[in-house]
């Protein structure tokens, strides 16, 4: 590990010199690269930067222990114990950074909603999840932008597209593609009986035109009129525009914009980031091992987390994560869930780790 470590604090000393040279900071995309590269590796490299002066100052207090001063010797046992503490600490932490990183975890999302079965109640939920969402986007210091939504005369979505701009928004977010589930009582159910209902939720992250570059010749776009609950037309001005990637038959529909011209740039991103999505979904699925180390993130049919109202409890099927606070987090209060989440994935990668070991 120590000479692993080694080879990236080299690196980021390099790029560090690298990002002072003139012929590197003309160079847009080279200097989005390196600059890339070196927030990739920062945190490690600071990390264990910090663990070797530890190190230096338990040597040193290790040596003050046996002060003849008894003040001096108290207080060196006391700020040992706790350097000693913190060490162990820092060390599990460096393991974790150290740990594969998914290159997609700093970028932003583009995320889908949709009610799938239950009718109106799951359209209902797609709203109540996209508010979810948002408040734990605003919690975040993040930034919304809607995209695309088809409102439904309940309430909530039929579908919902909108994008999440922020740092590092994809390396919170992944984990929640998938059929989440809800067991509520109705608000139309006059019986008092609970029904169970589902929405769909996609998070891909966003792909810039190098790693999608996309063919305007196997695009067709059309052009059509807003339409707002049940079909009809909201306006009569042709601004809505649905976009068809040919070759994958992916459709991608935007019209909440207040343009044509805003409508299609917001649709071409979605379809940019479902071609990425596609990109990752086949060479995962082509990989096979490596997918099934995850914790399964990305198979919108796989049902991951269940809500159910009358116990006001959250269940995470993926991990057997439960707990009774379902009020809050539909608050936006999804940092246990999500952390839980993350921690889960990496104690599976460092037992992965330590066995190649």
């Amino acid at each position: 590990m120590a000479s692993r470590i080694d080879i990236i604090c080299q690196r980021y000393d390099q790029i560090n010199e690298l990002l002072t040279d003139m012929s590197v900071v003309s160079d847009i995309k080279r200097l989005t690269e390196l600059s890339k590269e070196q927030r990739s590796i920062e945190k490690t490299v600071l990390k264990y930067r910090d663990i070797q002066k530890l190190e230096k100052e338990i040597e040193d207090l290790k040596e003050m222990v046996h002060d003849e001063d008894p003040d001096i010797r108290e207080m060196a046992e006391v700020e040992l114990a706790d350097a000693e503490e913190k060490l162990v600490k820092w060390n599990e932490e460096l393991k974790i950074l150290l740990l594969p990183k998914d290159p997609n975890d700093e970028k932003n999302v583009v995320v889908e909603i949709r009610g799938a079965a239950g009718g109106d109640e799951g359209n209902i939920f797609a709203g109540d999840l996209y508010r979810m969402y948002v408040k734990y986007a605003e919690s975040k210091g993040w930034k919304i932008e809607l995209l695309d939504s088809e409102d439904c005369e309940a309430g909530g979505f039929s579908n919902i597209s909108f994008m999440i701009n922020g740092d590092s928004v994809y390396s919170f977010l992944k984990y929640e593609s998938g059929s989440h589930r809800v067991q509520r009582v109705p608000s139309t159910e006059s019986a008092g009986r609970i029904h169970t209902s589902t929405a769909t939720v996609l998070v891909m992250p966003e792909a810039d035109e190098l790693e999608v570059q996309l063919d305007m010749n196997d695009v067709r776009i059309d052009i059509f009129c807003s339409s707002g609950p049940g079909g009809q037309s909201v306006n009569t001005t042709k601004s809505a525009v649905r976009v068809t990637h040919i070759p994958t038959g992916i459709i991608v529909s935007c019209q909440d914009g207040k343009s044509q011209h805003e409508n299609k740039a917001s649709a071409l991103k979605v379809l940019q980031a479902r071609l990425y999505d596609k990109m990752l979904q086949d060479k995962e699925a082509a990989e096979g091992a490596e997918r099934q180390a995850k914790i399964g993130h990305g198979d919108r049919s796989e049902k991951i987390r269940t809500y159910n109202y009358p116990q006001n409890r959250v269940t995470d099927h993926r991990i057997g994560y439960t707990v009774q606070q379902l009020d809050r987090i539909m608050e936006g209060k999804l940092d246990g869930v999500i952390e839980a989440l993350i921690t889960y994935e990496q104690q599976k990668m460092l037992s992965v780790a330590e066995t190649e070991e």
